[in-house]
């Protein structure tokens, strides 16, 4: 028997592909139907990607012909699938908000030694003392300083229950409350860690707390760009980065990246600002004198040249290294320049943290002023 198109092409309408309620026909589903003699091939397209889908339809198709058109049919059914194409990935990381906590600012530097955990201290102190209520995440997980730094280096977190849940309670110092790995390790102890186990304690540290009503968290990153920034910036939705750095061209080119870091279209975290650290030395006794050690405006020129705000620099002082290392930072240094210097700088970063928030939709904008040189954060 010589098979007829048109017949193929009828039986088809009295069926439909698997989750479409147009006959074969009607949806286009049939792209082509051959016949030679006593064969049939039939080529349909289909949406659903299951095995069991393309089955059935095979089955469904063969089944039609033979009983409407000719039992004894040759029948190749060439079944191809078309699901609509799913929205292409996105690599922006993203992170979930904590409740409460308004700013969240990552404090970074390109490489160590340049002062980036003493930055993060004394902007913390300083923001407390302006008026607003800080966490200090001390994210730096094989090197934690903030215990020590903030004279609270055999502190211990309490376990306390929210909701029905237990949590850990920040230690709290100079009206910063504060979260260190330090916290959980012994003075001696060294942090043998992968990069997994890391990130693991850092979401413990940020989503197993209870920070409460922050205004501003602060967090003391390690240095460099590698697996503990990532983590961070996947677990939480940070509002900006600042990034630390001394003069010198060896640190520039690590800021470089620190900034090209938060900068990349993954990630796509605003930069606000260069801070540049240990600017220049003037010695007590010749106070009205300025030793540039380690170069001169280095940092001020490379945030010119990135396009970044220049949030201030800092001199290289023997009383903020002494501060430091006897938990008590140096803005505490009531009438001081070195007080006053920090307030400039905290100033200059809330500053920025305004400009960028302006940016967001008018729901998730955090309003912040500044009154009689103190400021106020408001939703």
């Amino acid at each position: 028997m010589k098979l007829n198109k048109q017949d193929i092409l009828k039986a088809l309408e009295s069926i439909s592909a698997p989750g479409e309620g147009q006959n074969m026909i009607e949806s286009g589903a049939v792209k082509n139907v051959v016949t030679f003699a006593d064969e049939v091939i039939v080529d349909i397209t289909i949406n659903n990607p299951t095995l069991q889908a393309k089955k059935k339809t095979e089955v469904e198709i063969m089944k039609v012909i033979h009983d409407q058109v000719y039992e004894k049919a040759k029948v190749t059914v060439n079944v191809k699938v078309d699901a609509p194409a799913k929205a292409a990935p996105t690599n922006t990381i993203k992170g979930k908000a904590i409740p409460g906590i308004k700013n969240i600012v990552a404090i970074a530097s390109g490489k160590g030694g340049v002062g980036k955990s003493t930055v993060t201290s004394n902007l913390a102190v300083t923001l407390a003392k302006m008026g607003f209520k800080v966490g200090l995440l001390d994210a730096d997980i094989y090197g934690p300083s903030a215990p020590i730094m903030f004279d609270v280096e055999y502190g211990r977190p309490r376990s306390i229950t929210i909701d029905g849940k237990s949590k850990m309670e920040p230690v709290e110092s100079y009206g910063v409350k504060i979260l260190s790995i330090g916290f959980f390790t012994q003075p001696d102890q060294a942090v043998v860690w992968r990069g997994p186990m890391a990130a693991k304690a850092l979401n413990q540290m940020i989503f197993d707390a209870h920070w409460g009503e922050l205004d501003f968290m602060l967090i003391d990153l390690p240095p460099g760009t590698g697996d503990i920034h990532l983590s961070i910036m996947q677990a939480l939705p940070i509002t900006g980065a600042v990034i630390v750095s001394t003069p010198q061209n060896v640190a520039l080119a690590d800021a470089k990246k620190g900034v090209a870091m938060f900068q990349q279209e993954s990630i796509n975290v605003p930069v606000l600002g260069i801070i540049e650290n240990m600017a220049y030395f003037t010695p007590a006794e010749l106070p009205n004198n300025k030793y540039y050690i380690f170069g001169q405006e280095g940092a001020k020129n490379l945030a010119s040249k990135l396009g970044v705000p220049f949030l201030g620099e800092l001199p290289l002082v023997q009383s903020i290294r002494e501060a430091g290392d006897v938990g008590r930072p140096a803005a505490l240094q009531t009438g001081t320049p070195l007080e006053q210097a920090f307030e400039v700088l905290t100033q200059n970063v809330v500053q920025e943290v305004v400009r960028r928030n302006d940016d967001l939709p008018p729901t998730e904008a955090i309003k912040i002023t500044t009154m009689a040189g103190c400021s106020a954060v408001k939703k």
